[in-house]
């Protein structure tokens, strides 16, 4: 899962989330940039695209590090 969280004064205002496909806001400023960020087709598929960065060409990686350490 890619989870990618804005903050501001350690509060997390808002979040994108793979599993959930979309930014979620968690404060009032957070939930108007998430509404704003949902209806652009552009950023969700550039926020879709970086887990198949992020983690999927990476997860390999890791597993195979994590399986010679044990």
């Amino acid at each position: 899962e890619f989870i990618r969280s804005y903050y501001f004064n350690k509060m997390e205002l808002a979040r994108f989330s793979s599993s959930v496909g979309k930014f979620v806001g968690f404060t009032e400023f957070g939930v108007k940039n998430a509404a704003n960020w949902n209806k652009d087709a552009s950023i969700l598929s550039r926020m879709r695209a970086q887990k198949e960065t992020y983690c999927v060409n990476h997860v390999q990686n890791k597993y195979a590090a994590v399986l010679t350490k044990s």
